[in-house]
């Protein structure tokens, strides 16, 4: 154990590798100014357990010092403390770059048994805080198992993968050796492979797999322990890795817009592509697309680093007037594999006039009212352009301050306005065209426009009439109100007026578009007899702001309905059993309201009534049903008397009720079997058993009978509903037969 295991120089120079690789082909990703963050010197594992270290032996273990902050940072000097231990694979002072790692090997060499505490201290100009990684270890007497590897170091694993490394367990003594438990402590780490308890004959090994699966960004630290019986002390293995996020790109800016580039002459942009991840990202070609776009300053394949950005050109060199556009397309194996960064750009010739906007929709506007539109016009060329002539076409269209002649140098600008004043309802369209001394093209701005007459709001009925309602009932009726203008009208409230009068299903505020309608109900619910009357009112910006619906009413007085009970017989039942029957519940006269039922009379306890949920309420043309249960406690006759509490004039109503209890029947199984042909039968005995589950039950004896007899009655006492096994034997002077086959009888269920 005093070499590096190959696994960790292995990975010492896939980092020294990464290093070199990531210093090629970048520019600073610092283009806008602005101050990177400080170096953070950060270590996994932040500490080290070697378990148990055989006395004569060492044992090497792998951490990873990185550079996880914004700026560069230089490790200066390392302080080892503690007896036994060393390190390799460092040369300091080191510089690391923002995001770059450097692995090295810690190694113990125990010269004595017992625990040892040590620790790493390295300075960094960075902070004045050393970064410390404690250390500590068990020196053990030879003999007894080993491990290799003592420790296991995954580096870094992206979030949501796993990565798996073996460990081999020896026993090096001459006796055997059991390993009882293994357990981690930490998250993320697992094993695989290791089947316990597992003895270990004198030279026999066993190998499994140690799993590390992070979910979450950032170093994880554990110990694997296994216990081996009859030991105080476990075998530990130091259990470290780094979870990181997978490798993203991002572009700054998102888009590049070239504008208004003279014909024959170019522009250029920086573009800044940055790994945001947690792993290298690998550029494998940036191309570009669209015509007179070009992309220089970046060579690929090209690795990013972790934080690590790169810079390069896009240049816009067009060779005809008009808008173009394209795309830079940045291939990687990060998360976002294809990355976009959308081109545009627009042309000019020399002295060119553009319009801003190039046209004009101004919508509805209201007939006898104006609305305007400001209009930019602006010389995007590279020489002089006068604006001798404006001419406007289109009922209802004009503009205001726009003084001709006028004279734009290149890139300067002047507004204006367009104004739409509509004096008819209907759509209007138009062009306002600029004419350019010395172009034969003018500037031609569209125009749009639709003449509109104002909101008005109409109610559907006009007026309400509620007749004949009766007094605690109500009656709805549903008024509709239409927006017959040509602007959208809203409605800020509507509100009700007079005694009993109510309205429902309409929130304010409302906006009704032209010729959209909405409605809402309207109740009227008399609290006394006679007439009334009151209104709806609804307010809005419409024409008409407070459109009013009259409501009318005439109350009459409630009518008393008589309720009728019916009487209900449910007949014989048979005692400890249910019986039902229905009954019926009808009123005439009135509607009634049933509120409750009570039982009284002389056996109430046997009679309950369901099926109905209070309050009922029962009609002149629907009776209500019920359900009548009776569950009789002795034999004979028994009655009872339901009283239902209702709105009737005849309230309480009482119905009849009445039912029958009968006694159970009594049931008698009778056996017969064929007589054994065995000499020397002096009688048979008869067993029986309950039948549950599909299986008889324990046998018990029920009676005896002569050798001349072979039937039996079982007259129990027997069970209603309940199934039976039955079987004989035949006793003789030496003793009982085994059973007969086996016979059952089922009792009927009351």
């Amino acid at each position: 154990m005093s070499h590096l295991p190959a696994r960790l120089n292995a990975l010492l120079v896939v980092l020294a590798l990464s290093t070199l690789v990531g210093c090629q082909g970048f520019s600073s990703g610092n283009s806008q100014g602005k101050q990177d963050p400080p170096g953070v010197l950060s270590a996994a594992p932040s500490s080290v357990t070697f378990g148990n270290v055989q006395i004569g032996t060492t044992q090497v273990q792998s951490v990873t010092m990185a550079n996880t902050g914004g700026s560069s940072l230089t490790v200066t000097q390392l302080t080892v403390t503690g007896a036994g231990f060393s390190t390799t694979g460092l040369v300091l002072p080191m510089t690391l770059t923002a995001g770059q790692g450097v692995s090295f090997n810690v190694v113990f060499g125990p010269q004595s048994a017992g625990g040892v505490s040590a620790n790493l201290a390295f300075a960094n100009d960075a902070s004045s805080t050393p970064l410390n990684i404690a250390l500590t270890a068990t020196g053990v007497a030879a003999g007894g198992l080993t491990a290799s590897p003592a420790s296991f170091s995954f580096g870094t694993v992206q979030d949501g993968t796993s990565q798996s490394q073996t460990e081999t367990i020896t026993n090096a003594s001459a006796q055997s050796f059991t390993i009882s438990q293994a357990t981690f402590s930490g998250i993320g780490f697992s094993y695989t492979g290791l089947s316990l308890p597992l003895t270990l004959a004198p030279n026999q090994s066993a190998t499994f797999a140690v799993v590390f699966a992070p979910t979450t960004a950032g170093p994880d630290n554990a110990t694997l322990a296994l216990t081996v019986s009859g030991s105080t002390t476990p075998l530990d293995f130091a259990v470290s890795g780094i979870g990181v996020p997978a490798a993203t790109l991002a572009t700054t800016p998102a888009s590049l817009s070239f504008t208004n580039v003279q014909v024959g002459q170019n522009q250029a942009q920086t573009e800044t592509v940055k790994n945001t991840g947690g792993e290298n990202a690998a550029i494998s070609q940036v191309t570009v697309a669209g015509t007179g776009f070009s992309i220089s300053g970046i060579t690929t394949p090209l690795t990013l680093t972790p934080g690590q950005s790169a810079s390069f050109s896009v240049t816009y060199a067009p060779q005809a007037a008009g808008s173009a556009s394209g795309t830079v397309t940045i291939k990687s194996n990060a998360s976002n594999p294809s990355l976009s960064v959308a081109l545009s750009g627009t042309a000019v010739a020399a002295g060119a006039l553009t319009g801003s906007p190039t046209s004009f929709s101004f919508g509805n506007v209201q007939d006898g009212t104006s609305q305007s539109q400001t209009e930019t016009v602006k010389n995007t060329g590279g020489e002089n352009l006068t604006i001798s002539q404006a001419t406007i076409s289109g009922a209802g269209f004009r503009y205001t301050g726009l003084t001709l002649p006028l004279t734009l140098t290149p890139n300067q600008s002047s507004t204006f306005a367009v104004v739409f004043a509509p004096t008819t309802a209907g759509a209007v369209s138009g062009t306002l065209a600029l004419t350019v001394s010395g172009s034969s093209t003018p500037l031609n701005l569209a125009l749009s426009g639709t003449g509109v007459t104002p909101a008005t709001l109409t109610a559907t009925p006009a007026s309400f009439t509620f007749a004949s309602v009766k007094v605690g009932q109500s009656q709805s009726q549903t008024e509709t109100v239409k927006n017959t203008g040509g602007e959208n009208a809203t409605i800020s409230q509507v509100t009700v007026a007079g005694t009993g009068f109510s309205i429902s299903g309409i929130t304010t505020p409302l906006t009704l578009t032209p010729g959209q309608s909405t409605s809402f109900s309207v109740t009227f619910a008399p609290q006394s007899a006679g007439s009334a009357s009151g209104s709806v009112m609804i307010d809005s910006n419409a024409t008409d702001p407070a459109l009013s619906v009259a409501l009318s009413g005439t109350a009459v007085a409630q009518t008393q309905g008589t309720l009728t009970v019916s009487a209900v017989n449910v007949g014989t039942v048979i005692v400890g059993t249910s019986g039902t029957q229905t009954g019926t519940l009808s009123v005439t006269g009135a509607n009634v309201s049933v509120s409750s039922v009570t039982l009284s009379g002389t056996n109430p306890s046997e009679f309950s009534i369901s099926g109905l949920t209070f309050p009922v309420s029962v009609t002149t043309t629907t009776p209500v049903t019920f359900t009548v249960k009776f569950t009789p406690g002795s034999t004979g006759a028994a009655s009872a008397s339901a009283s239902f509490a209702s709105t009737a004039a005849n309230t309480p109503t009482a119905g009849a009720l009445s039912g029958t209890g009968t006694p159970a029947p009594v049931h008698t199984v009778r056996l017969s079997w064929t007589a054994s042909t065995t000499s020397g039968i002096t009688s048979y005995n008869v067993y029986r058993a309950v039948y549950t589950s599909n299986v008889c039950g324990s046998y018990s004896n029920i009676g005896t009978t002569a050798s001349s007899v072979t039937t039996f009655t079982d007259s129990g006492p027997l069970t209603d509903g309940t199934t039976y096994c039955y079987a004989t034997t035949a006793v003789d002077a030496s003793g009982e037969s085994a059973y007969s086959n086996i016979a059952q009888a089922a009792i009927p269920a009351p």
